[in-house]
C-alpha cells in the first residue's frame, strides 16, 4: 500500500463529506423557499452511502498495512484517528440529512443533530461561515465569489501595467546610460589623443630649446675668437 494513496483517498471522502454538509444547507434552503429538494436529497443519499463505503474502504486499507508492517505503528495510530474523526462527521451528517427531511430547517449553525436528541448541535463545516455569505444560496456565493475574483484581476491587471511601465522605464533608462557611456568614451578618446599631442609638441620645443642654447653658445665662442685676433693683431 502507497502512502501517499492511502492520504489521497483519505482527502477525497474528506472533500466529499464537506459537499455533503453544503449540499444539505442547499436542500434545506430549497426547503425553506418552497423548491424542491427531491432531486438533492437523492444526490444526498448517494453521497452517504459513497462516503459510507470509502470510509469502510480506509479502514481496512489501513488495518492491513498496520498488519503487514508497511507504516510505522505511530502513523498507524495517527491514520486510525484520521478515519474516526471522519466516521462521527458521516454519522452526524446522516443524523442532520434524515432529521431535515422531515422536520423543519434548523439554524445554519445547527444543521447537526446533537447527542441528547433535545435539540440541533452545531455543523462543524458551517460553525465558521462568514457573515458575508450568511444567508446565501450557493449560487448567490458563487457570484459573490465571481466578483471577488474579478476584482482581484482587475487589480492583478493594473499591477501588471505598473509593472511594465516600470520595465519600459527602466529600458529607456539602460538607453539613456549606454548613450551617455559612448559619449564619455568618446570624450575619453579625445583627451587622449590631445594628450598625445600635448606631449609631442612639448617635446619639440624642448629639441627647439636644446638647439637654440647650442647655437648661443657658438655665437659667443665666435665673438671671443675674434676679439682675441682682433688684440692680438692691435698689439703688432
Amino acid at each position: 500500500m502507497s502512502q501517499d494513496f492511502w492520504l489521497q483517498n483519505y482527502d477525497a471522502a474528506c472533500r466529499m463529506a464537506q459537499e455533503i454538509a453544503e449540499n444539505i444547507h442547499e436542500r434545506n434552503r430549497l426547503q425553506r423557499t418552497g423548491g424542491n429538494p427531491a432531486k438533492l436529497n437523492m444526490t444526498l443519499r448517494a453521497s452517504l452511502q459513497k462516503l459510507k463505503q470509502n470510509i469502510a474502504q480506509l479502514r481496512d486499507t489501513l488495518n492491513r498495512a498496520a498488519a503487514k508492517r508497511q507504516i510505522m505503528q505511530a502513523e498507524a495510530d495517527r491514520r486510525q484517528n484520521l478515519v474516526d474523526d471522519l466516521a462521527t462527521r458521516e454519522t452526524r451528517l446522516n443524523a442532520s440529512f434524515k432529521g431535515d427531511i422531515t422536520e423543519a430547517e434548523p439554524a445554519r449553525s445547527s444543521l447537526m443533530t446533537g447527542g441528547n436528541g433535545s435539540g440541533p448541535a452545531v455543523n462543524p463545516w458551517l460553525i465558521n461561515e462568514p457573515e458575508e455569505t450568511r444567508g446565501l444560496g450557493f449560487g448567490e456565493i458563487k457570484h459573490q465569489q465571481q466578483q471577488i475574483i474579478e476584482v482581484q484581476d482587475a487589480g492583478l491587471d493594473a499591477l501588471a501595467a505598473v509593472i511594465s511601465r516600470q520595465k519600459q522605464m527602466g529600458q529607456d533608462i539602460g538607453n539613456e546610460l549606454e548613450e551617455q557611456n559612448e559619449i564619455i568614451d568618446d570624450l575619453t578618446q579625445l583627451v587622449d589623443k590631445t594628450d598625445s599631442r600635448i606631449k609631442n609638441e612639448t617635446h619639440r620645443v624642448r629639441l627647439l630649446e636644446t638647439k637654440s642654447a647650442s647655437c648661443g653658445m657658438w655665437v659667443v665662442i665666435v665673438l671671443l675668437l675674434i676679439a682675441i685676433i682682433v688684440v692680438a693683431a692691435w698689439q703688432k
